[in-house]
């Protein structure tokens, strides 16, 4: 094929999904040239790892795309976008967009606050009306700065596909695209995000995605035409299948200090920006540390990429966290790797932590996260712990855990049953004994929990998202 596209990598989740799996080796494979645009200060480092005949990295001038973003129209954009991601459907669940609305409106200050005010009704009348959907949808397009029109020149791209349908600063990219006649197209990168991000930012052409699930909420909550829609599975979750990541059991164990003669406990921080975790925290360290539970046990914490924000209610967790370490001999911490720019601790560039810590992990626990998905991949038991804080975040929109069982991914897990819930320390206690004594218990659930929400489970999701997006090639522009 003599075809070029264009991948928008704006994210760590997004490295990994197109780049650490089989999705642009297969595309490459085929003679198809790859552009990946990324962090325009992470170009060289991206190169060095991944580089290879026939894929081109290039900036995505992300600082340019934010100043526009704030510069031009600034409080309209906001208010345009808030509209996007709030005017899901009523037709599918709404519990984590409905959060969002009360976070803004609980943070908002003046003259926002008073703006949010005049939101109301446009949202009560977009949750109704796919024809008010889709001319918002269109209405958007006036917001191209046009920064990408000497890279459109030069690779003449056939495709520009990007880790969302326009939900983060990546609406430019494919708005400039939509303009130039050229087709676009998303992929589904995060559990949760056909239910919470909603409308696209730019008027697209196509997208493959994870499940029917996700598909069902795409055609649904967002208004996207079934045939649009692709069902390629997770290619990020091929490398867990594969044991492509999985560093030895004695090897990791010793990486960290960890006693190879305790049961391990596996936290995964997660919901950070809504509600503090170090109450779950505190509750584990204390089962623990007092050998209450039914086999000695230690506790490996992993941090939350926002713990390394610049916000003090975030330093100030994570300094709580290294406090329970340094007081608890079986209390031991992991950070995210950071690969620097834009992303951050999102870098994705520790995959074999992960995927070993969730490996030699004899409980999994978190917050309803997507980790929760990736350890049942594992075959891991999970606990999703969910104390509520009794001080939540001071001064900050704050969502106590015990109220956010109805979101849509969380929903989903308690309706499995793969898994169990804890509400309160005593219900952790049952539950951590319960999977210790009973590693095999709620396997099957699990299995069938896995396979509903990732579809292919023999690591060929990479594989079967390249064929998607050499149909789209194919096919061209939707409409």
């Amino acid at each position: 094929m003599d075809k070029r596209i264009f991948i928008s990598a704006d994210h760590g989740l997004a490295i990994v999904y197109f780049l650490q799996s089989e999705v642009v080796p297969a595309l490459l494979a085929s003679g198809v040239e790859v552009v990946v645009l990324t962090d325009d200060d992470l170009i060289g480092k991206i190169e060095d790892r991944f580089g290879q005949p026939g894929l081109m990295i290039e900036g995505l001038r992300v600082k340019q795309a934010r100043r526009y973003l704030n510069s031009h129209q600034g409080v309209l954009q906001f208010w345009i976008d808030y509209l996007r991601r709030t005017g899901l459907s009523r037709r599918v669940n709404r519990g984590a967009v409905d959060s969002y609305v009360d976070q803004v409106g609980t943070e908002a200050e003046p003259p926002r606050s008073y703006l949010f005010w005049l939101t109301h009704l446009p949202v009560f009348l977009l949750q109704r009306s796919r024809i008010l959907r889709r001319l918002l949808v269109g209405f958007q397009r006036r917001y191209d700065p046009n920064l990408y029109a000497d890279l459109f020149e030069k690779y003449q791209p056939d495709l520009v596909i990007a880790s969302t349908p326009g939900w983060r600063l990546d609406r430019y990219l494919l708005r400039e695209a939509a303009r130039r006649g050229v087709p676009t197209a998303s992929v589904i990168v995060g559990w949760d995000n056909p239910s919470s991000y909603a409308l696209p930012g730019a008027e697209m052409d196509w997208v493959t995605c994870w499940s029917e699930i996700q598909k069902e909420e795409l055609v649904l909550g967002s208004d996207w035409d079934p045939q649009q829609v692709f069902i390629g599975g997770i290619p990020s979750y091929d490398g867990y299948i594969h044991n492509r990541w999985r560093i030895p059991r004695d090897n990791y164990f010793h990486q960290h200090g960890l006693d190879s003669s305790r049961k391990l406990i596996a936290y995964a921080n997660s919901f950070t920006t809504l509600s503090p975790n170090i109450q779950n925290m505190e509750a584990l360290v204390r089962l623990v540390s007092e050998d209450r539970l039914s086999a000695p046990s230690q506790l490996l914490i992993r941090l939350h990429p926002n713990h390394f924000m610049d916000v003090e209610r975030f330093i100030e967790e994570r300094n709580q966290i290294y406090r329970l370490a340094a007081e608890n001999p079986h209390v031991h911490v992991v950070e995210p790797v950071a690969l620097g720019g834009s992303l951050g601790h999102y870098s994705g560039e520790d995959m074999d932590e992960k995927a070993s810590m969730m490996a030699h992990a004899d409980v999994f626990v978190t917050v309803y996260s997507t980790m929760a998905v990736e350890a049942s991949v594992i075959g891991k038991p999970v606990v999703a712990l969910c104390i509520d804080s009794p001080v939540g975040w001071p001064g900050k929109y704050y969502l106590p855990l015990s109220q956010i069982a109805h979101w849509p991914t969380h929903d989903r897990f308690r309706r499995s049953q793969s898994g169990r819930v804890a509400l309160t320390e005593e219900q952790l206690h049952q539950h951590l004994n319960h999977y210790l004594d009973n590693p095999q218990a709620e396997l099957e659930a699990r299995r069938k929990f896995v396979q509903d929400e990732i579809t292919y489970t023999d690591g060929s999701a990479g594989r079967r998202t390249a064929e998607n997006i050499l149909t789209m090639l194919e096919k061209g522009k939707y409409r």
